[in-house]
C-alpha cells in the first residue's frame, strides 16, 4: 500500500464496505479461513517484523508492560489464527431479526441487523488488535481502517499485507482492510475527522489516547476505557478463593486492562486475609502499595498515596486498602473506578446481590477473576475492545456490537390518512 493520502484510503474503505455488506455468510467464512491460513504460513515473517518493533521499543525505553503487549511469538501468532477461526465459526449477525410487528393497517415491520459500514480503530502497541478487529469487522460485513501506532508499525505492516493478500486470494476485495499507519498522526487525524467515511471509531490504549480520540473526533466514537479494576474481599471470603483469584487477576497478565489494580478488604477480614493474599502476591514479585493497616500486617509494603487509588498500574504493582464496610467499598469504587470490571469475593449471598446491583461498571462479578472480562472468554471469538460507555454498547464488543439496525416495511399499497 504505497498510495497517496489518508483520504484515499478512507474513500476506498467506504467503497469496499458496500461489497463486504453484500457478502454471504459463507463468503465471509472462506475469507476468514484464508486469513487464518495466511497468518500461519507467514508466521516467520510476522515474528521477524515484530522483533524489529521490540528492539526499537526497548531502545526507546517503552517499558516491559508495553513490550509484553507488543510481543508476537509462535504461540501468539497461532493464537491469532485460532481467534480468526473462532470468529468465522460464530453466527453471522447480519440479517438477524431483532424485532418487528404488523401495523394495524397491515404493513409488516421487521428490524434487522446491518453492518455499520466502515469501522475505524486507533490503538497502541497491540498487533493482535490489528487481526482481531479486522476479523470481527469482516465477519460483521464491515470494512476497516486501522491506525496501530508507531510502536508496532513493522508488525502491523506485515499483518495488514498478509491479510490483504489472503482476501484477494479468497475473491474478496483487499480494500476492505486499510491502514493509515504510514501517515503517522495525519492518519489518526483523518480517522477522527472522517465524517461520511468512518461510521464508528474505536480507540484502544492508554487513558490519554482514549481521551484524545473522544474529545477530538467528529465521527461517532465507542469509548473503551482504562481499567482501574477492583476486587473486594469481605469477612466471608474463603481463603483459597481470595488468594487464588487475586493472584490470578494480578499476575497472569498484569499489562492488560482487566488485571486487578486495587484490592479492598473489609476490616473484619483484614487480619485473616491480608497476610495470606499479600504473601501470595509478593511471592509472585508483586509490589504492594498499602494503607497503614496493610503495612501493619505485612512487611515490605510501599505506603499508598491518593494517587495509588486512581492508578492503572499495568505492571506487577497493586494497591491494597482496608475499608470498614461494604458501603465504604462501594463508595471507594464509585470514586476511583474507570467503570471497567469489579469483583467481590464472598459467600454472603446478600453481599453478592447488592454488589452486582449497585456497582455501575461494564462487567460486575462475584467470586471470579476479573481476567475473564474478555471477548474470547465471553465466547465472542475476539473483541474490538471493552466499552466502558453506555451508548451504543457496553462491555466486551463482539460481532453484534459492530452492527446497527434498520427497519424493513412491507406493505400492499397502504397510504397514510
Amino acid at each position: 500500500m504505497t498510495d497517496q493520502t489518508p483520504q484515499v484510503r478512507l474513500e476506498r474503505a467506504k467503497e469496499a464496505s458496500r461489497a463486504t455488506a453484500a457478502l454471504t455468510s459463507d463468503d465471509k467464512e472462506r475469507a476468514l479461513e484464508a486469513i487464518a491460513v495466511a497468518l500461519e504460513q507467514n508466521a516467520a515473517s510476522i515474528i521477524e517484523a515484530n522483533g524489529r518493533d521490540i528492539d526499537r521499543g526497548r531502545a526507546d525505553g517503552i517499558g516491559e508492560s508495553l513490550i509484553d503487549r507488543l510481543r508476537l511469538d509462535e504461540k501468539r501468532v497461532a493464537a491469532l489464527a485460532s481467534a480468526v477461526r473462532q470468529v468465522a465459526a460464530l453466527a453471522d449477525p447480519v440479517g438477524r431479526v431483532v424485532g418487528g410487528h404488523r401495523m394495524p393497517n397491515g404493513v409488516a415491520l421487521e428490524q434487522i441487523r446491518v453492518p455499520f459500514g466502515v469501522v475505524g480503530a486507533i490503538y497502541e502497541a497491540r498487533p493482535n488488535v490489528t487481526v482481531d478487529i479486522a476479523a470481527l469487522a469482516l465477519r460483521s460485513g464491515n470494512a476497516v481502517v486501522l491506525r496501530g501506532g508507531s510502536a508496532a508499525k513493522e508488525s502491523n505492516t506485515v499483518l495488514v499485507e498478509v491479510m490483504r493478500r489472503a482476501l484477494d486470494g479468497a475473491g474478496v476485495t483487499a480494500e476492505a482492510i486499510q491502514t493509515v499507519d504510514d501517515f503517522g498522526r495525519d492518519g489518526a487525524k483523518a480517522l477522527m475527522h472522517g465524517r461520511g467515511f468512518i461510521d464508528v471509531l474505536v480507540p484502544r490504549g492508554s487513558a490519554g489516547l482514549i481521551e484524545t480520540v473522544v474529545t477530538e473526533s467528529t465521527v461517532p466514537v465507542i469509548e473503551t476505557g482504562a481499567g482501574n479494576v477492583h476486587i473486594v474481599l469481605d469477612e466471608s471470603a474463603p481463603e483459597d478463593w481470595a488468594r487464588d483469584i487475586v493472584v490470578n487477576a494480578k499476575v497472569q497478565r498484569p499489562s492488560v486492562c482487566n488485571a486487578v489494580e486495587t484490592v479492598l478488604v473489609l476490616r473484619q477480614a483484614a487480619p485473616r486475609l491480608i497476610p495470606l493474599v499479600a504473601s501470595a502476591l509478593q511471592s509472585e514479585g508483586v509490589a504492594i502499595h498499602g494503607d497503614d493497616i496493610v503495612a501493619g500486617l505485612v512487611s515490605n509494603v510501599i505506603p499508598a498515596t491518593e494517587e495509588d487509588w486512581a492508578t492503572e498500574y499495568l505492571s506487577l504493582d497493586i494497591a491494597m486498602k482496608v475499608v470498614d464496610s461494604l458501603d465504604d467499598a462501594l463508595d471507594h469504587i464509585r470514586r476511583y473506578s474507570t467503570g471497567h470490571t469489579e469483583s467481590i469475593i464472598t459467600t454472603d449471598s446478600s453481599n453478592v446481590e447488592r454488589f452486582l446491583a449497585e456497582v455501575d461498571s461494564a462487567v460486575v462479578m462475584a467470586n471470579a477473576s476479573t481476567r475473564f472480562t474478555d471477548g474470547a472468554e465471553f465466547g465472542f471469538g475476539a473483541e474490538v475492545g471493552i466499552s466502558t460507555q453506555k451508548l451504543h454498547t457496553r462491555g466486551p464488543m463482539g460481532l453484534s456490537e459492530l452492527t446497527s439496525t434498520k427497519w424493513l416495511a412491507r406493505g400492499a399499497g397502504q397510504t397514510r390518512g
